[in-house]
This record gives structure tokens, sequence and C-alpha cells, in this order.
């Protein structure tokens, strides 16, 4: 009996030794989760292009998912960090927050993780489709690409109190603060925000600038005078407030620096973005891109930067995360 006990012992002692070598070695693995580009390699060698072609499709069929794809991710990471959890569906989650309720694009994300969940099961999580998916929204509006650090692992919690997001009537010195906030400086501020080059805005949210600023029965007397009016045919004053205005007039569609012409000139219809105009730093960024001032700046190098930047913000590992068989859906 004596000697059954001690093999007994030795054998529980053996798997209990490898059980912790096992255990350490996954939370090695999960703890250098890492993204960098090229992460999946031969594990999932197509997950690039199965994304690409699945937004293609849905920008396709709708163009407004484009605009929706990119807003979501910054939605994303600027919420417990890029890690998925603006795609849970629920009760209380992200998506249910007033800032996320006119999100575009769950769909598109939803086909890519399916398509890919086919190809290679458990591997590839839906921060990275995510991530993937809003630079080809840009690129399928005519900007330039990056190469996209993966790696990624998606959160567990989701949840609408989180969601405290820059305002489109903040100031620049909070606007600043918040990007701070997610180490992301004041030329990223400006670049980031220049995504508005696609995309549009809700009526309700911008008629009150081109009626009644602040209570003045007058329209904001900062922007263009010339502007005025043509926003005011697109949103009467006692129109449908969920009627669509663009972000940058007269070229809504598409991805480039004319936004940023169009803060110069005082002609965009969030106060949020005019009063980058007006501030000496964000002024002089704006310059830089313009071709106004040296040293100059160039928009599609300068916007991948900033995305990749904004992409790593608090991103998952180890245990912190987890990669979903569904995105809207904790396994």
């Amino acid at each position: 009996m004596g000697r059954g006990y001690d093999l007994l012992f030795i054998l529980v002692t053996f798997l209990a030794l490898v059980a912790a070598v096992t255990s350490q070695g996954n939370r090695g693995s999960n703890r250098g989760r890492r993204p960098r580009v090229g992460f999946y390699g031969n594990r999932c060698r197509n997950v690039e292009s199965i994304v690409a072609s699945v937004v293609r499709q849905h920008v396709r069929s709708n163009p407004a998912n484009a605009p929706g794809i990119l807003r979501m991710h910054f939605h994303d990471c600027f919420v417990r960090g890029c890690d998925g959890s603006v795609l849970l569906a629920g009760n209380t989650s992200e998506r249910t927050a007033g800032p996320n309720r006119s999100l575009r694009g769950f769909e598109a994300i939803e086909e890519a993780k399916a398509r890919l969940e086919a190809a290679c099961p458990r591997t590839v999580s839906c921060a990275d489709i995510l991530t993937l998916a809003a630079r080809e929204a840009v690129v399928l509006t005519g900007g330039q690409g990056w190469r996209v650090p993966l790696g990624r692992l998606d959160g567990r919690i989701s949840q609408a109190s989180d969601v405290n997001l820059p305002g489109p009537f903040d100031p620049v010195d909070k606007q600043k603060r918040d990007f701070a906030d997610k180490t992301l400086n004041t030329i990223d501020l400006v670049t980031l925000v220049a995504g508005h080059t696609i995309g549009t805005a809700g009526c309700g949210l911008v008629r009150g600038r081109f009626f009644n600023f602040n209570g003045t029965g007058r329209p904001d007397p900062s922007i263009d005078p010339r502007f005025v009016p043509l926003v005011q045919a697109r949103c009467p004053q006692n129109g449908d407030a969920s009627a669509r205005v663009e972000l940058d007039t007269g070229s809504g569609g598409r991805f480039d620096i004319s936004f940023l012409r169009n803060v110069r000139s005082s002609r965009v219809v969030l106060q949020s973005d005019l009063v980058l105009w007006r501030d000496r730093e964000t002024r002089a960024i704006i310059e830089r891109f313009l071709g106004l001032r040296r040293p100059f700046l160039r928009f599609g190098t300068e916007f991948g930067k900033s995305m990749v930047k904004m992409s790593l913000i608090d991103v998952k590992t180890g245990s912190d995360g987890e990669i979903r068989r569904v995105c809207s859906a904790i396994n």
C-alpha cells in the first residue's frame, strides 16, 4: 500500500507540474500577443484580403458604411481601448449609448468574422477585424492605406455608462485633453478629426448653430455667411432632425484634404471642427497640411500613423481578453 501511495503521489505531482507549465506557457503566449504587422502569419494567411473583400461589398451596397466603420473604430478605441467592445449587443452595451446609436457597418464586421471563422476558426479577433475594416473604409473612399499591426484580443465588458467620447460642441482645450488621455498628441487630434472628410451629421445635431446659436436667434457669427443658407436649406429649422448633412461640404464621399480647407474657410457644420482654426496650435497644424507653413505634413501619411497609434490604445492581452466566435456576443 505504501508503494502504491508513493506512485500515486508521484503521478499526481507530475500532472500538477505539467498543468502548471502548460498554464504558464499559455499565459506567456497570450501575454506575448502584442499587436504587430503580420501577426497571424500562416495561421490565417488571407485575413486581410477576406476583410477587404467583405468591406468592399458592404460599402458598394451602402456608401454610408465607409464613414460608419471608421467612426465605429474611433468609438471603440476611445472606450476601454481597441477591444471590439462596441460590437457587443445587449440592453446596456456600448451600442445603446447616445453617440453610438447612429453607428453603421455592424453587418460588415459580422460577415467578415463569419468568413474568418470558416477559414481560420478561433484565430482572428473581432477587434482586429474592426481595425482592418477601418483602413479599408479609408482606402475605398480614395485614401491612402497603411500597415496594420494585428494581434488584439476582444474585451468582455461593454457598458453604455463607460461611453464618454469627445463631443461635437467641445472647445479645443477639452479635445486636446481627451486625446492626451489616450496618449495621442495634437497632431493626432487634427489628423483624426480630419477623418470627417467622409460622412455626415444629423441635422438635429448641427441645426442650432445655423438658426439660434447660444440662444441669440441668429447663426453662429464665426461661420462663413455664404455657407449658412446652404445648411439651412438642407436642415430647415422645423425639418426632420434625422436628415443628414455632409461633414465635408462638396466632398463628403471622398477621403481627401478638402475638409481642412473647409475648416480654414469656416464652412464646416460641427462646432468642434470649426474651433480648430481659432486655436494657435491646431491652426498651425492645419496650415502645415495645407502647405501654408513649413515643415509640411502629408495628410495620407499622417493619418495612417495616427490610426496606428489610436489602434494600440489599451489593447487586451492574456486573461484580459478572448477571441469571440461571434462579434456581438461573449463566448
